[in-house]
């Protein structure tokens, strides 16, 4: 585990698209694990402007996100499908038939999920996995629980959750209860993760995540046992591991 602390926002998010950049500039066929959320938004900001410079190339690229709302549309502009095309899909060359969400509208999410791990195996599993971390310590809509779950699969978001999610919506009523999200077992098989954070909200859920036992209430405390983990974390998300 490597953990670097960094001045501010801006710092974080530059830091992490530089490190995106190296690897997609290492092999171009790469598959990107995505994660959406306020906290990647200014990584992907940058990647549009390198890009747009001519530094990247993502024509041959394939992603994978982590998770979405179960029952919103894709043209729904809560939904990560929309929130990817907005902040880099529609910006960038990728081919729309190389970009996966996990599918919200199914009628069943266990047979859906199952799908999704198969179609992260055939394209040859994930080589960069981003994450940003829930107040809670969950990563992609991993809730803490009795215990660690392997496969894609749908969850009960938690009041915290459903909470912190409020600010993207109209009122708290309209958060969605249920989410799609890939489980530990395509996480973990990443070949190499970086996780963000940015603010004191996090500070807590930082240092479990670093510092505490592994446990299923606090889902992101297995990414200890990665072999290739990066976290890029700002001052104030940074506070508790002083």
């Amino acid at each position: 585990m490597k953990v670097i602390v960094v001045k501010n926002y801006e710092e974080l998010s530059q830091m992490a698209a530089d490190l995106v950049a190296q690897e997609m500039q290492a092999k171009d066929e790469i598959v990107l694990g995505l994660a959406t959320g306020s906290t990647p938004e200014g990584m992907y900001s940058i990647l549009v402007k390198m890009y747009q410079e001519g530094k990247l190339d993502f024509s041959k690229v394939k992603s994978f996100n982590l998770d979405d709302y179960l029952g919103l549309e894709e043209d729904n502009d809560q939904s990560y499908r929309y929130f990817m095309n907005k902040h880099l899909f529609s910006k960038v060359n990728i081919k729309r038939e190389n970009t996966f969400v996990p599918p919200a509208m199914t009628k069943d999410p266990e047979k859906s999920g199952l799908e999704y791990d198969q179609k992260i195996l055939e394209a040859g599993g994930i080589d960069l996995q981003i994450l940003g971390i829930g107040i809670n310590g969950h990563i992609g809509f991993n809730e803490p629980g009795p215990a660690f779950v392997g496969p894609t699969h749908k969850i009960d978001l938690s009041e915290e959750t459903i909470k912190a999610n409020s600010r993207f919506f109209e009122k708290i009523e309209d958060v969605p209860k249920q989410a799609i999200t890939m489980g530990m077992k395509s996480i973990l098989n990443a070949r190499k993760i970086i996780l963000i954070a940015n603010g004191q909200s996090k500070a807590d859920a930082i240092y479990k995540t670093i510092k505490g036992p592994i446990s299923p209430e606090v889902p992101s405390s297995i990414l200890q046992l990665h072999q290739n983990l990066t976290i890029i974390i700002d001052e104030e998300a940074a506070k508790k591991l002083e």
